[in-house]
């Protein structure tokens, strides 16, 4: 009850210092498993206990006042990883897609949801779920939650480029024409998604993993790594990373 107590007070000392308010924050939630195996529960048990924290997560963007959301949530390397966990993770996935359509905070908030990946690597059940997701929140203007599904930092470069080539190909533009406006307009299949603001890694790892490298590492986005693996991150956690994005505005905006 102290330690509650406590952690209240220091919450709102936080959030008087938090004057600035990233528009994008992109989470790379590392640690389910560590989490799972500290605990002594089950791999599946670990993604269960993340899953339900993003939930949280969407309480606390809303509250604060964010506007976009991208978490790197399965990357085009995991699928190196035991063929009974990969199932797991995309039938738990499917779940969470398709309990969109009826979840009284999506609804509530109004929240946009995308998926940004390679959506030619997911299986058909999977991406029925997402496309039913996405359908039902396309008219949602709340705030945007992107999920990062068979995702690679690299490869999204790679689709991009595709797209473009297919365009040129079809229209016969000068390759000349090609600028950063061009590339930006098919990242994500031309989802729009604004540049990254603040990246977050938990789990104690200090590494961006590559992740949205066109819109966070080209707009030189604040970075944050914290310990706490991803069920356990805390309030006080996003509090604390929003100061370093708001420390790094302020001393920009200092003559």
């Amino acid at each position: 009850m102290a330690r509650t107590f406590i952690e209240s007070l220091y919450e709102k000392h936080l959030r008087r210092q938090c004057r600035h308010v990233p528009n994008h924050i992109a989470i790379i939630q590392d640690g389910n498993r560590r989490y799972a195996k500290l605990f002594g529960l089950d791999t599946a048990d670990g993604h269960r206990a993340g899953a339900d924290k993003t939930e949280e997560m969407l309480d606390w963007a809303h509250e604060l006042g964010i506007h976009h959301i991208t978490l790197y949530t399965f990357s085009t390397e995991n699928f190196s990883r035991h063929e009974e966990e990969v199932s797991h993770l995309f039938a738990l996935f499917r779940l969470k897609f398709m309990s969109v359509v009826t979840d009284e905070r999506v609804n509530r908030y109004r929240i946009r949801v995308q998926m940004v990946g390679d959506r030619s690597l997911l299986p058909d059940d999977l991406l029925e779920a997402i496309n039913t997701a996405e359908d039902a929140t396309k008219n949602h203007t709340g705030f945007h939650l992107n999920i990062a599904l068979a995702y690679g930092g690299r490869n999204e470069i790679v689709l991009a480029a595709r797209e473009i080539l297919e365009e040129m190909e079809k229209t016969g533009a000068d390759p000349c024409s090609i600028d950063v406006q061009t590339v930006e307009e098919h990242l994500h299949s031309g989802k729009g998604i604004p540049p990254v603001d603040l990246i977050i890694r938990t789990g104690n790892e200090c590494r961006t993993s590559n992740f949205l490298p066109w819109l966070a590492n080209g707009h030189e986005s604040a970075v944050y790594f914290c310990a706490p693996y991803w069920p356990l991150f805390r309030k006080i956690d996003l509090l604390r990373a929003i100061r370093i994005y708001d420390q790094r505005v302020s001393a920009q905006s200092s003559p």
